[in-house]
């Protein structure tokens, strides 16, 4: 039997030459990431296991982006922790204020991770590298610490679930309604550490943006890990970006996989996830009697520039609703920056909401969108579990950027018409 993408990846980091579901194995890292959060936890069993050392600077990344710029002294102190140990072990991929952005969306910009690595990251969302053909998984903050000091990882290699995609996404939805619907028939543990593995000529139509967002939600499905299979749109995205020359691992025709689910993009609906888990999901189109008093329009998962241009294109030349909080958070400083100079910052002042620089801010409750009890916000975020924004009695609903800019119009969750 042969190997899909993931274990072929695996394999050849562990130097076998074919591993199989279950096995557990010992691989070597391209890339070992931490942020601001998991960092200090790391660094402080780095220094209790002896470790004097990393094992290559060129290949730990840390960025600051959960509470920066800081918050309040605990997050000063956690970032200051950052700053001396990247200093002290001159990590070369240090990312703070100034040249910030939040991880998922800062690694993949600047040609950190490539097709074919192998990374782990001390944050759940470390599947998002997936999108352009790399093995990525979250750990927590003992295996980041050993991963930084030895460059190897312990994995049990996981099975997987191939979604072969056909037909073409509707303009008014995006790969945020093409995850959310598969976790809607999945739930949120139908892929429990397992790969899900996106491929077909569906897949190939999708842009670097919409599989950078379906890979980051694979995680909420209970998946290992998401991975795209790489083909044109991946290789010129990676082309005059990548640090190391991209290595392209491709699923034998005889892999084994658990399930394969055929899902036609053309089918797929403006979605949104309701309270309190991403599978509950709805059509948007069913949702317009609920009052919000936020959207968040960022993240992880929607902060990237086909995201900020949705949000544009709805907002441009109108004003949200009376009483309404817009948050907008591009993901990094590129992309901030980016916006500045086409106008967009501009139009979405004048539109009423507020531009932020690149952090996680809101979505994990941290700060720049707290909620208030009784409070409902509509977000491109990744998780809506009780408390996750705020008061254990707000609600998050999970959105892409045109669902949430058109509900910052109307005051209520509403599904953006596609134009005709």
């Amino acid at each position: 039997m042969g190997m899909t993408m993931t274990q072929k990846i695996l394999a050849a980091h562990a130097g076998l030459e074919k591993v199989e579901a279950g096995q557990l194995i010992s691989a070597k890292l391209d890339i070992v990431l931490g942020n601001d959060i998991t960092t200090p936890v790391a660094v402080n069993e780095f220094k209790k296991a002896g470790f004097n050392s990393v094992f290559d600077k060129d290949k730990v990344a840390i960025v600051l982006d959960h509470f920066v710029p800081n918050k309040d002294i605990k997050a000063a102190e956690q970032s200051k922790t950052c700053r001396e140990f990247a200093c002290s072990h001159s990590v070369s991929h240090f990312y703070d204020v100034g040249k910030m952005g939040i991880e998922h969306a800062l690694l993949p910009e600047q040609g950190v991770v490539t097709a074919g690595d192998c990374i782990i990251g001390a944050d759940s969302h470390t599947c998002t590298y997936g999108a352009v053909g790399a093995f990525s998984t979250g750990v927590g903050s003992t295996d980041m610490a050993a991963g930084m000091a030895t460059g190897m990882a312990w994995f049990k290699v996981p099975s997987a679930i191939k979604f072969n995609l056909t037909g073409i996404l509707p303009s008014n939805c995006s790969g945020k309604d093409v995850i959310l619907t598969i976790i809607g028939m999945i739930g949120v543990d139908g892929a429990l550490y397992k790969s899900m593995e996106f491929v077909g000529d569906g897949a190939h139509g999708l842009s670097m943006d919409d599989r950078l967002c379906i890979c980051n939600m694979a995680i909420e499905a209970g998946a290992k890990n998401g991975i795209f299979s790489v083909d044109d749109v991946t290789m010129e995205y990676l082309n005059g970006r990548s640090e190391r020359p991209p290595v392209v691992y491709e699923a034998d025709a005889d892999a084994e996989y658990e399930k394969v689910i055929n899902i036609d993009l053309a089918t797929i609906v403006p979605t949104v996830a309701c309270p309190h888990l991403p599978e509950n999901t709805r059509p948007a189109s069913e949702l317009n009697d609920i009052k919000i008093d936020q959207v968040v329009i960022g993240s992880c998962t929607n902060g990237r520039m086909e995201d900020m241009e949705a949000a544009y294109n709805i907002l441009n030349g109108k004003k949200v609703a009376a009483g309404i909080r817009v948050i907008i958070i591009p993901g990094t400083m590129q992309i901030l920056r980016e916006c500045v100079e086409r106008g967009w910052y501009t139009a979405f002042i004048d539109a009423g909401a507020v531009v932020s620089t690149p952090t996680c801010g809101p979505c994990l409750g941290g700060y720049m969108g707290i909620l208030a009890a009784d409070e409902k916000c509509i977000a491109t975020t990744n998780r809506n579990f009780v408390g996750r924004m705020g008061h254990v009695d707000s609600e998050v609903y999970l959105a892409s950027p045109h669902t949430a800019a058109a509900s910052a119009l109307t005051g209520y969750i509403t599904e953006y018409k596609e134009k005709k």
